[in-house]
């Protein structure tokens, strides 16, 4: 009785020793902030959120933040910082992960350039982000700082695309379309230092309810 039970108890306890990393792992993701884009809100990340939650992430470490898209992304990255410093004081954790949209890929930039936020994140991920400018030229050019500093050739990139564009050790992924009409080109996503894709035909909006990207993004995270 006892050689046959060997077995099965043998079994159970490899089953249970390859259980626990995943369960480990799943407890060890980095939370994550959703910065949007121009013209935008945190809200556009409902559908990207339900996403993740969906496939079992912890709905309490996805974090959004909603900011004057019209202001400067230099004073945006400021409140990136401050975000950030209230989501590791609130979770605990050592860094978290950047996953933006559009124009929130500048500000970000920034902050982990610039203000030293390359020490508190993990992974950074771009979404069809103007990350050399686009050579579209919007209405809002004509009011907004945010939108001036977009511009292929302004000071803003200059300064931003300066030296190294992808400092630290932070984990840099951008995505990118050709049928993305509003960053043009569609190689201005992509930056020297960081994985750079190229998905399906996605617009430029749709990058944030895309269920592939979504899935991209969540693989880049894991």
């Amino acid at each position: 009785m006892r050689s046959s039970l060997a077995p099965v108890l043998t079994a159970l306890t490899l089953a249970s020793a390859v259980m626990v990393p995943a369960t480990a792992h799943a407890q060890e993701r980095d939370p994550v902030l959703f910065v949007h884009g121009y013209s935008g809100s945190g809200d556009n990340w409902d559908s990207m959120i339900a996403d993740f939650t969906d496939d079992g992430w912890n709905g309490d470490r996805l974090y959004t933040i909603s900011y004057d898209y019209d202001a400067s992304n230099e004073a945006t990255a400021r409140l990136i910082g401050r975000e950030v410093d209230r989501i590791l004081d609130e979770t605990g954790h050592d860094a978290v992960d950047l996953v933006t949209h559009s124009m929130g890929g500048l500000s970000s930039r920034w902050y982990l350039k610039f203000l030293d936020g390359h020490e508190d994140v993990d992974d950074w991920v771009s979404l069809a982000g103007p990350n050399e400018g686009s050579l579209v030229r919007l209405p809002c050019v004509e009011t907004s700082p945010s939108c001036q500093e977009v511009v292929v050739g302004s000071e803003f990139l200059e300064e931003l695309n300066s030296g190294d564009p992808t400092p630290g050790d932070v984990t840099y992924t951008t995505f990118r379309s050709l049928c993305d009409f509003v960053v043009r080109p569609s190689t201005s996503v992509t930056l020297p230092g960081a994985d750079n894709h190229r998905v399906g035909c996605v617009g430029h909006i749709s990058f944030l309810t895309d269920p592939e990207v979504s899935q991209d993004v969540r693989d880049t995270l894991s």
